[in-house]
C-alpha cells in the first residue's frame, strides 16, 4: 500500500510490505537525501519508545525493516504506528551518532587500486587520499556481511562505478569506494568495489557487545597514516 504522508515539512511517499508474519519493510524514494535520516530517526524513536508487540528496527539507506511479535500486533498496526511517528514533526528527525576515527594506509599492497582509481578520476592518488579523508562520512547502513558498513557523504570528485570484473576475495579492512559510497570489509569477502586502503581495525567481533563496531548514524573520519 502506498500512502502519502508529512515527513520533516515536506510530502513523501512510503510503501509498506509485510514479510512473512513477523516484519514489516517500509520503503521511501532512495533519491530524497533526508530518507535514511528518517529511517533512523524512526528506528531511534521505535527502541525508546516500542510499541506493542515490537522486536527489533533495522534502518537502511531507503528502508526500514519492523520486527514484531504477530501475537500482540499486526502490519497493519506497525504502518498505522509508523504513520503517526512520520506525521509528528515536534521531535528531531535525526540525532548524531559517534565519530569514530579509522586509521587507514592508503595505495600499494593495501590499496591497489589507487593508482587507477586516480587516473580514471583525473586526479592524482595523493589528491584522492585528501578528498577521501578530509570530512567524516556518514554510516547509512550495515549490510552484506555482518559489521560492512555503507558510508555516504563520498565528495562528488571521487564517485565511480564499481570494477568491471568483482574480486573473488577482499582482504579484511580493505576501504574501498564505489557508487557514491565508501565501503569497509569486515572479513575476507568477495568484492567489486575500489580498493584504496586498509586499516587494521577489527569491525566484527561476534564475542563482542555489541559485535559491530559501526552502527547507522555514526561517523567515520578516515585518517591517512
Amino acid at each position: 500500500m502506498v500512502l502519502p504522508i508529512l515527513t520533516h515539512n515536506r510530502v513523501a511517499s512510503w510503501q509498506f510490505y509485510p514479510l512473512g508474519d513477523t516484519a514489516l519493510l517500509a520503503q521511501a524514494p532512495a533519491d530524497d537525501p533526508l530518507t535514511n535520516q528518517v529511517a533512523l530517526s524512526l528506528a531511534r524513536r521505535l527502541e525508546a519508545n516500542p510499541p506493542p508487540g515490537f522486536i527489533a528496527a533495522v534502518p537502511a539507506i531507503d528502508t526500514l525493516l519492523v520486527c514484531f511479535e504477530p501475537l500482540l500486533s499486526s502490519h497493519a498496526a506497525l504502518a498505522a504506528h509508523l504513520l503517526t511517528l512520520l506525521a509528528d514533526p515536534a521531535p528531531p528527525m535525526h540525532t548524531a551518532g559517534r565519530l569514530i576515527e579509522v586509521p587507514v594506509r592508503y595505495g600499494g599492497d593495501h590499496g591497489p587500486d589507487l593508482e587507477t582509481v586516480a587516473a580514471q578520476l583525473g586526479l592524482s592518488p595523493a589528491e584522492v587520499v585528501a578528498l577521501h579523508s578530509d570530512r567524516p562520512l556518514p554510516v547509512l547502513m550495515i549490510g552484506f556481511a555482518p559489521g560492512y558498513a555503507y558510508l555516504g557523504g563520498l565528495p562528488l570528485a571521487l564517485h565511480l562505478p564499481r570494477r568491471a570484473t568483482p574480486r573473488s576475495a577482499v582482504p579484511a579492512g580493505s576501504v574501498a569506494i564505489a557508487a557514491g559510497m565508501t565501503g569497509i570489509y569486515p572479513a575476507r569477502l568477495p568484492g567489486g568495489w575500489h580498493l584504496i586502503g586498509q586499516t587494521a581495525i577489527v569491525l566484527f567481533d561476534p564475542a563482542a557487545d555489541p559485535p559491530a563496531l559501526l552502527r547507522p548514524g555514526d561517523s567515520v573520519r578516515f585518517v591517512a597514516l
